[in-house]
């Protein structure tokens, strides 16, 4: 049988299925960036683990596409333009380095990790930054010293209660532990504080919370259990707070998309879209150092230079 000038001879069923294969997980990757709620978290946390890293789900197109042209399929590689818009629409903001104006009140969040070899520059590159608030976890009674000498000259107020720490230029007062220990952590895990801070905008309340790690295995998946129950208490102080202005810095162990973070960001607005990856220090691959606020707008967030923690600082410019 003879084939007619002009046309192409059928594709090898082999690469139509895989541009078939293609186009189906590009619509997958669509849905999962989407609606990653649709992921349940039993077993192993897995929706809380999706929404974690979520942003680098988009490593999964290049490839797509790569398969798509060597399959020849051009059904498969128009289907990637879904998941291509879904994370542009989701994501596509957070490319840009620039915030939005306003904000001259500007404030540091800091893991400085109860391992730190050199707490001392530590100190005194958070203070440095010149912000108005440095707020502080993993702070250990040897490191306390350092930091009280290197910040002691720009922030004549602090305050520490447990492993968490707050420098302030402005005047505190109603300072008091704020408690989010889970169900079965003895007395002396003291990771919460929260203080009442006279900016030159008025009183707001300013609270330091360090919530529970969380473990990642091969066999148990995610594990959050603690970290999600330190969280609801955590929510609970928050939601009787009298004041109606409110800044949260903290090492919330989570990502703002973390399902498992939802009773505390429910309650606070979501700052200006930024990447601003803080954890590992070494690689950054998500934030799970927050900058969170209530009746007031971070308008800019980002990352410092790396100190001796394994995380990066993370510092934002609020409008009060």
């Amino acid at each position: 049988m003879t084939r007619k000038l002009g046309t192409q001879p059928p594709a090898p069923r082999r690469a139509r299925t895989w541009g078939r294969v293609v186009a189906a997980l590009g619509v997958l990757v669509a849905v999962l960036l989407v609606f990653p709620g649709l992921v349940p978290n039993t077993p192993g946390h897995l929706g809380s683990l999706l929404e974690t890293f979520l942003p680098w789900l988009g490593l999964a197109l290049p490839v797509l596409l790569l398969v798509a042209l060597l399959c020849r399929s051009r059904g498969a590689a128009v289907a990637l333009l879904l998941p291509a818009v879904a994370w542009l629409s989701l994501f596509g903001g957070r490319l840009s380095t620039g915030g939005a104006e306003g904000g001259a009140f500007t404030v540091v969040q800091h893991n400085i990790s109860d391992v730190n070899p050199d707490p001392a520059a530590t100190a005194r590159a958070l203070a440095g930054t010149d912000a108005d608030l440095v707020a502080v976890e993993e702070l250990t009674a040897p490191a306390l010293p350092a930091f009280a000498a290197a910040l002691a000259a720009d922030y004549p107020h602090h305050t520490t209660r447990g492993t968490v720490g707050l420098w302030s230029k402005h005047p505190l007062t109603g300072v008091r532990l704020v408690d989010i220990r889970p169900e079965g952590v003895g007395k002396g895990w003291d990771r919460g504080l929260r203080a009442a801070v006279r900016t030159p905008q008025g009183e707001t309340a300013v609270y330091v919370a360090h919530l529970p790690s969380v473990r990642m295995g091969p066999t148990t998946g995610l594990t959050s259990g603690r970290r999600d129950e330190s969280a609801a208490l955590l929510a609970e102080a928050l939601t009787s707070e009298p004041l109606d202005r409110v800044i949260l810095l903290g090492d919330l162990n989570g990502t703002l998309d973390d399902r498992g973070l939802a009773p505390v960001t429910s309650l606070m607005s979501r700052p200006d879209p930024s990447f601003a990856f803080s954890w590992p220090a070494t690689l950054p691959l998500a934030r799970i150092d927050q900058i969170l606020t209530r009746s007031a707008q971070v308008t800019a967030l980002w990352t410092l230079p790396a100190t001796s923690s394994d995380h990066l600082p993370v510092a934002a410019r609020i409008a009060l």
